[in-house]
């Protein structure tokens, strides 16, 4: 079953999906190793992520290990069309498309979260939510979670104690969140930025809200393509670390008036709120990194606007009541998934290696009680390792001395 944009759209896909596999090695050996062990033969998997080349490799993986898949996009702009009808006609279960309304979009999470899985797979925390409220069956074993959003959710629901079945958080891994968050969205957010406008980066004013892992690597290339970067924050030591990296610090409602570009990285809500957008410049830009459309006021910018017009793909311009005009990206949606084609497959490949084995893991170890568990350390040892491996990086290795050494160390002993 599929439903997807355009299925003749699938040899572009297969191209696709052949060009990430080149850049994923480490899943492909991971994918090497499960074709043979079938550890999910007979296990059904529901999964919200971005349906992209580098999550089609995914798929493709979990598919040779066995599993039945059903995928539905994470977010409604984010879906690479081509892509999806590639794994639509390889008997993938697809329902996607790039420009989702949101009636579709919440049909399609429910269409995957009914299909009784026993994992489940997702990336923001809608699908966890959805399977809780209505779709529950004791034949789910677990699930894993990919971004920080989805994570603070989950978390919230074990403290409540309404959690019904274990979940790894993949976030946590550090082969994702040191590489994923900071490399991937650093690079990909300014990649999304660019291609929906198409501007000089070096000598503007840029304000980045949130230096946590995604804001650290957005300041950090913001910075090195010539912008003097502000950091806003609420968190005392984050704001600190900002400072001591380099970056200027001060409220949102002191950067308003001077930043060219800002962009959120958050994960709360009306971080930029229209008091701040009022007081911008003329011809100010927003973008938002953070999973949810919900870090810049758009519901406000849309009713206190004078006139909205589409200038570019993915950049509107909205006319404030005192004349100003300032431009939203993407529709205040993941500028780097909606404005560009998102991380680079070299990243995600160690974020869905830990996707892939976290599965794996699931199912050798079914006894988890139900709780939000990071990765197992071992688990992100190996994908670290096997990243090396495959760039031809060789390390060294502790002596048998040096390794009781570290455990006394370690245990204070």
């Amino acid at each position: 079953m599929y439903k997807v944009k355009e299925i003749k759209l699938a040899d572009q896909g297969l191209r696709q999906l052949e060009w990430a596999e080149m850049h994923m090695q480490t899943l492909m050996k991971i994918r090497e190793r499960l074709s043979k062990e079938k550890p999910l033969a007979g296990i059904k998997i529901s999964a919200v992520l971005h349906v992209t080349k580098e999550t089609g490799v995914l798929v493709r993986t979990l598919h040779h290990a066995g599993a039945e898949v059903y995928l539905a996009g994470s977010n409604p702009l984010s879906t690479q069309d081509d892509v999806a009808a590639a794994l639509a006609s390889e008997g993938i279960n697809v329902f996607a498309w790039k420009g989702e309304n949101e009636k579709e979009y919440y049909e399609n999470i429910e269409t995957v979260a009914k299909a009784s899985p026993n994992i489940i797979m997702d990336d923001g925390g809608d699908l966890h939510a959805l399977v809780h409220e209505k779709y529950y069956s004791n034949s789910i074993i677990g699930g894993t979670e990919e971004t920080t959003t989805g994570v603070v959710r989950l978390k919230a629901m074990e403290e409540a104690g309404v959690l019904k079945y274990p979940v790894i958080a993949v976030n946590n891994a550090f082969t994702k969140y040191l590489f994923d968050n900071r490399f991937g969205t650093g690079q990909s957010a300014i990649d999304g930025i660019l291609r929906a406008t198409n501007i000089m980066i070096a000598g503007k004013i840029v304000v980045i809200s949130g230096y946590g892992w995604v804001g650290r690597g957005i300041a950090s290339r913001m910075r090195g393509m010539g912008a003097r970067v502000i950091v806003t924050e609420v968190s005392p030591v984050r704001a600190l670390e900002a400072l001591m990296d380099g970056f200027e610090v001060m409220p949102i409602d002191s950067a308003a008036e001077i930043g060219d570009i800002f962009v959120t990285a958050t994960g709360n809500i009306n971080v930029i709120n229209m008091n701040n957008i009022i007081k911008m410049k003329d011809g100010a830009i927003l973008a938002n990194a953070g999973h949810f459309n919900v870090e810049i006021d758009v519901e406000g910018l849309k009713k206190e606007s004078k006139q909205m017009r589409n200038i570019r793909p993915f950049t509107d311009e909205y006319l404030l009541p005192n004349g100003k005009r300032v431009y939203l990206l993407a529709e205040g949606r993941l500028v780097n998934l909606a404005a560009a084609e998102g991380h680079p497959s070299e990243v995600m490949d160690m974020s869905f290696a830990n996707q892939a084995l976290s599965v794996e893991y699931m199912i050798r170890n079914k006894d988890l009680k139900k709780a939000v568990y990071n990765v197992p350390e071992e688990i992100d040892n190996e994908v670290a390792s096997l990243k090396l491996s495959v760039i031809g990086v060789k390390i060294d290795e502790m002596t048998k001395q040096q390794k009781e050494y570290s455990k006394q160390w370690k245990y204070g002993t």
